[in-house]
């Protein structure tokens, strides 16, 4: 039956695979900001903490979209094991600079897999991944933004309350 359900995709074996660790790379995206958010929590940075779990929400989300198109065109999603999620961070800058490596990486990736695509012809799978390679350029977007307020309004005094209340802004999170 497996080999019968095989030739009925279009997904070739290789697009499966690389699919499959897109599905895992969110994941860790997903649990980075939580763990992220975590952090923020704990050291007083509540909107920040906000913004990280919606982050994070978001990464799920993208998971689940990868993981049900793999299902939908008849290959085998695979739920991904995480484990070793850092849970402790430098500083409030750091863990934003750790999110725009985050972003950077994921659109690397998700950019070699649509060049694996077109190398195999599979336009249907190119053309699902279209909708994440815009969804980067906001994720970028963002994160570059994040960083860029604390260059405006600097850490010293009260800059990282004020930083927190602009980046809940960025998301909506702020009062």
């Amino acid at each position: 039956m497996k080999d019968i359900v095989r030739m009925k995709t279009s997904l070739s074996e290789e697009i499966e695979k690389l699919l499959n660790e897109q599905v895992r790379r969110e994941a860790i995206s997903s649990f980075n900001y939580m763990a992220i958010s975590s952090w923020c929590e704990r050291n007083g940075y509540v909107h920040s903490a906000r913004f990280f779990e919606l982050q994070s929400d978001e990464e799920r989300a993208h998971m689940k979209k990868i993981f049900n198109y793999i299902s939908s065109v008849g290959g085998t999603a695979i739920v991904p094991e995480i484990t070793n999620i850092v849970q402790e961070f430098d500083s409030f800058k750091s863990v934003f600079e750790i999110a725009l490596e985050q972003e950077i990486a994921i659109t690397h990736s998700i950019n070699n897999i649509v060049d694996k695509c077109y190398k195999a012809k599979d336009y249907t799978t190119a053309s699902f991944l279209d909708w994440f390679i815009n969804e980067q350029v906001e994720e970028e977007a963002t994160a570059r933004r994040c960083l860029e307020i604390f260059d405006l309004v600097g850490e010293e005094g009260v800059g990282k309350i004020l930083i927190d209340r602009e980046i809940g802004k960025t998301r909506g999170t702020a009062e």
